[in-house]
């Protein structure tokens, strides 16, 4: 069941936003879905060939996904209307491309949900039974849900939603910007560019939406309405009764996008970041000496600002604004294609190894509360600052109920932070201390490099004349190892192993095997040795 193209030879505009059933060009049934117009068509004229058409107000055309014209001949023809709501209207109305599709019915919202899915030759799944939630997953991992009404209808779904960009809707078979049910003034405020809440309750209701006026404000370019912010004040505190995994998926959304650094400034500003990471909220004001230009907070945020601006040269292609960033890029160019194959990897919960970078970005320095030490001579130190900040986002991110590989992935970023800093002190790295990087960072150290670049840029605020060449050179030397050479410097095979170890040395099982063992890959990284006779020698001198 399709709209035709039949011209009717009547005037259609008082059935504007329905269905009407034409014989002939003549309306012989009118109804609010395709099937409600075709049945009373059937009943006036029982024998006679219907054509059915939508009838829309005519107005500019919206650009709606391509997504939702496969969809829509399933759509018509359910006998309830369906409607479009959400991010995919407010996109549209914006010219922004939309991706998600989120749909809301009566009733039935799971069953047809499946319908589409079987129709299209799509998975499909319940996200929610008890209010009837479904899931479709189109080509590329796009989903369309599927929801009933929240409340007893449309107008009272639409009142129920987070804020007013978001409180719109359009009819499933409509095309066109005058058919967008607009009954909260959401075009209003997208010419205004604010976000606001859709009723001074809706923040309260729930806090989460506190979190996301942050989210939404910084991704399309707006501003958090007055009234609005003053109820994101007011509900941070209650964040911390809300499902943790909400406040977890907000935040990561929040850090990962295009601009971190102001995401966190106003969290901070809006009082959500003590309510949320009071680790990070607690380091305002904590002062640093120089080459330091600013307190650790400050810091952390001009960290995050530098490590988006690499990531968008190196790894997006955006041409860099400053030249240090160009710098990076061009000596980093024969790695980027690995490189962004790591921070685009799936990580376990949802995540990406891109989201993992920030987390560690965002926690590098937290530890410098706990170990702040002032010198007599007013010398400000933060010894083991990164093993005690490695414990704390370990701590926080556990609360946060990330996945252990997730939260051991960050910990590793925050404790190895310094190292490339250290290393650029002593000219460019050997394999030995190449090896013992990676050995102890892992799969981390590639994070630690690029945060390393990010930490030199947010401390000096430019590049420093001295101490950048040589971080330069550490960090091409440690890229260069891990993809060039991994075999040979980072995780070379065995000489021999354990049993044969144990046999030439008359050993029996114990830590002494591993010492040994370990002692010999170190060796074999640092091209000291290359047979297996010299790992039995080296193994007999060290035992």
């Amino acid at each position: 069941m399709t709209p035709d193209t039949e011209t009717p030879d009547t005037d259609l505009s008082p059935y504007t936003g329905r269905w009407v059933a034409l014989v002939g060009g003549r309306v012989a049934g009118v109804g609010y879905t395709a099937v409600e117009a075709e049945r009373l068509g059937r009943r006036n004229r029982l024998r006679e060939k219907l054509t059915l058409t939508y009838v829309e107000p005519p107005g500019d055309p919206l650009p709606l996904s391509p997504l939702l014209e496969q969809v829509r001949p399933v759509l018509a023809r359910q006998e309830m209307p369906v409607y479009l709501v959400g991010g995919a209207v407010r996109d549209a109305l914006l010219d922004r491309p939309s991706h998600d599709l989120d749909f809301v019915v009566p009733g039935q919202a799971i069953q047809l949900a499946y319908k589409v899915a079987n129709r299209l030759g799509w998975p499909a799944y319940t996200l929610d039974q008890e209010r009837d939630l479904g899931r479709v997953v189109a080509e590329g991992g796009v989903t369309l849900d599927f929801a009933r009404f929240r409340k007893e209808d449309l107008a009272a779904d639409l009142s129920d939603r987070d804020f007013t960009i978001n409180a719109m809707a359009l009819p499933a078979e409509a095309r066109n910007r005058t058919s967008v049910i607009d009954l909260l003034d959401g075009q209003a405020d997208l010419a205004a560019g604010l976000v606001r809440q859709v009723h001074e309750q809706s923040l309260a209701n729930d806090p989460v939406r506190a979190l996301r006026a942050v989210r939404l404000a910084l991704q399309l370019n707006f501003q958090v309405e007055p009234a609005t912010a003053e109820a994101t004040r007011a509900v941070a505190a209650r964040l911390g009764a809300v499902s943790v995994e909400r406040v977890r998926d907000e935040l990561v959304k929040l850090i990962g996008g295009p601009r971190p650094d102001e995401a966190i400034e106003q969290m901070a500003a809006l009082g959500l970041l003590a309510a949320v990471l009071p680790e990070i909220a607690a380091l305002e004001g904590v002062a640093q000496s120089a080459p330091h230009t600013q307190p650790v907070l400050g810091h952390t945020l001009s960290v995050l600002a530098w490590l988006a601006a690499l990531e968008d040269a190196l790894l997006d292609g955006q041409p860099p604004a400053e030249p240090a960033v160009s710098q990076v890029r061009e000596l980093l160019t024969p790695y980027l294609p690995p490189l962004r194959r790591h921070l685009e990897r799936p990580v376990d919960g949802g995540l990406s190894g891109g989201h993992l970078l920030r987390l560690g970005a965002l926690f590098h320095d937290v530890g410098k509360k706990e170990t702040q030490r002032v010198e007599e001579g007013g010398r400000i130190r933060f010894f083991g600052h990164d093993k005690v900040g490695a414990t704390i986002a370990f701590k926080r991110l556990n609360a946060l109920r990330l996945s252990s590989e997730a939260a051991r992935h960050v910990r590793a970023i925050v404790a190895g932070h310094t190292r490339p800093l250290l290393l650029a002190q002593s000219g460019r790295p050997g394999r030995r201390a190449v090896y013992r990087f990676f050995r102890n960072a892992g799969l981390a150290g590639l994070d630690i490099g690029l945060l390393s670049l990010a930490d030199h840029l947010g401390t000096y605020g430019r590049p420093d004349e001295a101490e950048w060449p040589r971080l330069l050179v550490v960090v091409e030397e440690l890229y260069s190892h891990y993809f060039e050479r991994y075999k040979e410097t980072i995780r070379p095979a065995l000489l021999l192993d354990g049993h044969t170890l144990m046999e030439a040395l008359g050993l029996l099982p114990g830590p002494e095997i591993g010492r040994l063992l370990r002692l010999i890959e170190e060796a074999q990284a640092a091209g000291e040795i290359t047979t297996r006779e010299e790992a039995l020698r080296l193994a007999r001198e060290a035992h």
